[in-house]
């Protein structure tokens, strides 16, 4: 059976420290692949005019992972009743891909807060979690729940909102997101106001 990773966001850009951490889990978990599953706009927060229309940041994140080996996108959240539950999706793609298990990949920040999860103890008790590392987010490895661990990857300090408020005002994103995209997020972000942010 062969084991994914899924690891969620709105990828608001897709950027280069997104794709490094998806690389360093593959590999340190190994793992025979791991999927970017872009989540669509939160229909209780779509007043926000910085998070980019759905079908574009799949674009860009799917243009942007052309010829990595290992990772790859996932759109099934966008064919799914909407807000989406994490829960909703790893259900929904393991019954579609029964010869698949699923991991879900997690940031710290996310774990210490993931008993607000929708069905959190459900999502524990049916698939494994890894944990990456977050400044400021410390977790206890000792402590963690079976089938949870704490994966030792490099940390990344970029983010998707900080690429935003460099094209806002005109500055260079070389290296923040990949060569094959930054023309395009440039173009499309350019009109998105640097006071705008959602994490991603």
């Amino acid at each position: 059976m062969r084991r994914i990773g899924i690891y969620g966001g709105s990828f608001n850009p897709i950027h280069t420290g997104h794709i490094s951490l998806a690389q360093h889990i593959l590999s340190a978990a190994r793992l025979d692949g791991v999927w970017l599953v872009v989540s669509p706009q939160n229909p209780l927060k779509a007043g926000n005019g910085s998070l980019i229309d759905d079908e574009v940041r799949l674009r860009l994140a799917r243009k942007a992972l052309e010829g990595v080996s290992g990772i790859s996108v996932s759109d099934c959240e966008f064919h799914m009743p909407r807000p989406s539950y994490m829960w909703h999706t790893l259900r929904h793609l393991s019954e579609t891909n029964p010869d698949v298990s699923f991991t879900l990949i997690i940031g710290a920040d996310n774990w210490l807060d993931f008993d607000r999860w929708y069905r959190s103890r459900d999502i524990i008790a049916a698939y494994n979690v890894i944990i990456f590392p977050r400044e400021g987010y410390p977790v206890d490895a000792t402590k963690l729940p079976q089938g949870v661990c704490l994966v030792n990857t490099p940390l990344f300090p970029i983010s998707s909102t900080e690429i935003r408020q460099k094209v806002a005002r005109g500055e260079s994103i070389t290296g923040l997101v990949p060569a094959a995209i930054e023309e395009d997020v440039m173009h499309i972000y350019g009109h998105v106001g640097a006071d705008d942010a959602i994490e991603s």
